[in-house]
């Protein structure tokens, strides 16, 4: 029942998800961060069971930190979604990850970019893009607001009609959403609903 979803605009891009960490019918918790910094300058938003979300967040970002370090070459975001796909194509032949991500992040040559990837392996740049049930309430928004010169203040109003269409329509309960923002600046919290530090 995760819900993440982001928006790429002119210079950044912003990622958000649910807080809530729920199994079967209980909810253990409504504070989770479920968009995670791989880099100064990229995120991963991630939906699926805690213990895939938490051990392939870790894994990915190690590994783009050991490769940083053991060639002193960072990752482009493009290399990084790329990476990650990798992984998740060969953990499907072993013990696969039950993992759907949105990896945004933002390169000084290139800009912004956002990554779709599912737990079956399957990668796609997009402009906007959503995981989970979601999907079915905040597609049609995202593409009938998205424009290619949007800006930061306009990429979060589409996330927060997004977030305002869930908390009417969606059946299940998602009382707070953690937005983040990844730009030329880095990895920075625009808004939390509650306090991932506060366990």
């Amino acid at each position: 029942m995760d819900t993440v979803f982001g928006v790429q605009y002119e210079g950044g891009v912003i990622l958000a998800a649910d807080q809530s960490n729920a199994r079967s019918i209980l909810l253990y918790q409504t504070n989770l961060d479920k968009v995670k910094e791989l880099t100064s300058h990229s995120a991963m938003g991630v939906s699926g069971p805690n213990c895939d979300m938490v051990n392939f967040c870790e894994f990915v970002a190690k590994n783009i930190k050991l490769y940083e370090l053991s060639n002193d070459i960072k990752l482009s975001t493009h290399a990084q979604a790329n990476f990650a796909r990798g992984e998740l194509a060969t953990a499907l032949r072993k013990g696969p990850f039950q993992v759907n991500t949105l990896l945004g992040g933002f390169d000084n040559k290139v800009g912004a970019s956002l990554y779709y990837l599912d737990y079956m392996a399957a990668l796609q740049k997009v402009n906007y893009g959503s995981q989970g049930y979601a999907s079915n309430f905040c597609l049609s928004i995202m593409d009938k607001e998205y424009r290619d010169d949007l800006n930061e203040a306009d990429a979060v109003k589409i996330v927060e009609q997004c977030i305002h269409e869930l908390h009417t329509r969606f059946l299940i309960s998602q009382k707070n959403f953690i937005i983040k923002v990844v730009d030329k600046d880095g990895v920075r919290l625009y808004s939390q609903g509650a306090d991932p530090a506060d366990s």
